[in-house]
């Protein structure tokens, strides 16, 4: 089939590899524009763009969709369908009707549950089960549209937000060209969405990953795995800020944040049991395991953590 790929992040780029092995002609990729990344705010290119430029295929990076000369280009390109993946942009009506057969939607959550811009950090953070990825046939709404294919990834206790991602990542590679097959032979049938189970994936503020002792040990894991490794969450000592990207449950009681033991991890005491900080990151500083970040920023037993 002839097609755009629309999609930015690393999590797209598998998907897009996918659909031109599979032997699709791919149009266009859009992707968003360069974004200034690193000590130097050097503009850095997508993943998505790297890949398709190494492929030579034609990249587009408007900053929106919105004109009549961008949603003509795109009408221009006379597409059968397009493939949306992280993209990053909002498509205008005649962006998602311009297709023969419309936009398709590869969404990481298994609507309506985590509509929006996070599904893989709320659905840890939630202490959700299960997860997956939908192919979606898009509409103006929030990820409202109809489910047209679906896989179930099963979350484990010890997935991080990182760990995750790279799942549903897989997963989308192979959903896509099975969805595109499907809709070659006219089987590719349409399921609504229920109106009942919406929740929404709201995008991570810093503040938000301030981690909260007072919540259950359950809690603090989840939150700590659910933001693992970006964007971090935190906590204060001294004035420095601290992330944690690798965390697990621990035996022990205390005031909320309190040291309770020091050694290969650190033991935290929160509002209901302990957690076990086993992967830390001074601002500014490498991510280290718990025992080499203490050689150089000494916790004592005892200290409180903000």
């Amino acid at each position: 089939m002839r097609l755009a790929f629309m999609g930015t992040p690393e999590f797209s780029v598998p998907v897009l590899a996918e659909l031109v092995a599979a032997g699709h002609e791919v149009a266009a990729v859009y992707t968003r524009p360069p974004q200034p990344s690193g000590r130097g705010q050097k503009l850095r290119p997508s993943p998505v763009e790297d890949f398709a430029r190494g492929l030579g295929i034609e990249v587009r990076t408007p900053k929106s969709l919105k004109s009549a000369e961008e949603q003509q280009a795109f009408a221009a390109l006379d597409l059968d369908v397009a493939i949306v993946v992280a993209y990053g942009l909002i498509l205008p009506q005649a962006i998602l009707d311009a297709p023969r057969y419309g936009c398709l939607n590869l969404h990481a959550s298994l609507l309506p549950r985590w509509r929006g811009a996070a599904p893989i950090q709320r659905a840890i953070m939630a202490g959700d089960e299960t997860t997956g990825v939908q192919v979606m046939k898009m509409e103006a709404g929030l990820d409202t549209g109809p489910v047209l294919l679906s896989e179930t990834v099963a979350i484990s206790a010890d997935d991080t937000a990182g760990t995750l991602h790279d799942k549903l990542s897989a997963v989308a590679a192979q959903l896509g060209p099975r969805a595109l097959a499907a809709l070659e032979r006219g089987a590719l049938g349409a399921v609504p969405q229920s109106d009942d189970g919406v929740t929404y994936a709201e995008k991570i503020s810093s503040q938000e990953a301030r981690i909260d002792w007072q919540k259950s040990a359950a809690k603090v894991d989840q939150h700590i795995r659910g933001l693992a490794p970006f964007p971090g969450a935190w906590f204060e000592i001294d004035s420095a800020r601290v992330k944690v990207l690798l965390s697990g449950l621990a035996e022990g009681e205390g005031a909320p944040g309190e040291v309770l033991a020091i050694g290969d991890k650190v033991t935290v005491a929160c509002g209901e049991g302990a957690v076990a900080l086993k992967m830390l990151q001074k601002s500014g500083k490498r991510a280290q395991p718990a025992e080499e970040f203490l050689r150089g920023f000494p916790l004592s037993e005892g200290a409180r953590l903000s």
